[in-house]
């Protein structure tokens, strides 16, 4: 029995050690943080903006599809579609993804662009000094084998 605790203690060590729980540890960390942020400018910039033309709660934005829709909550009566909630929803979905990708994900895939670019033209420089060092050597052989003169098969 104590084997088994032990693999299945050095299991649970290996599995917390591995650099992939670190990096899933950091990511929730900072993207509680950054739902935070959209949350912010979601209530301080797009709500009022809505709000310019209506309300500034979009959950208060609902249309009833089978009347009265009158009260909330447990007190409601009839069958109330709250679209307002959605489009709140939907509209910091958006916002988070457009704020990830740019600024999290395009600066990123610039960023490994380059590093393929700069490898490739070193691979390339790389051949092109192979090439020109062979064509060098071949020249040499070729100075050689002249200076040498004909053989003596080749008279």
């Amino acid at each position: 029995m104590s084997e088994k605790k032990e693999s299945v203690w050095a299991g649970f060590k290996a599995f917390l050690t591995r650099g992939n729980i670190v990096d899933l540890a950091v990511a929730v960390v900072i993207g509680a943080a950054f739902t935070n942020i959209v949350n912010a400018v979601v209530k301080g910039i797009i709500n009022p903006l809505v709000g310019a033309f209506g309300t500034k709660n979009l959950d208060s934005y609902s249309s009833c599809l089978k009347g009265p829709c009158e009260g909330a909550g447990d007190a409601a009566t009839g069958v109330s579609i709250l679209w307002g909630s959605v489009l709140g929803a939907t509209l910091q979905f958006v916002i988070t993804a457009a704020v990830v990708y740019f600024l999290m994900v395009l600066p990123m895939a610039k960023y490994l662009a380059r590093v393929e670019a700069r490898r490739k033209a070193k691979e390339g420089t790389r051949e092109i000094v192979e090439v020109s060092e062979l064509e060098v050597l071949k020249e040499i052989r070729d100075t050689l084998v002249a200076q040498r003169g004909p053989g003596p098969g080749e008279r």
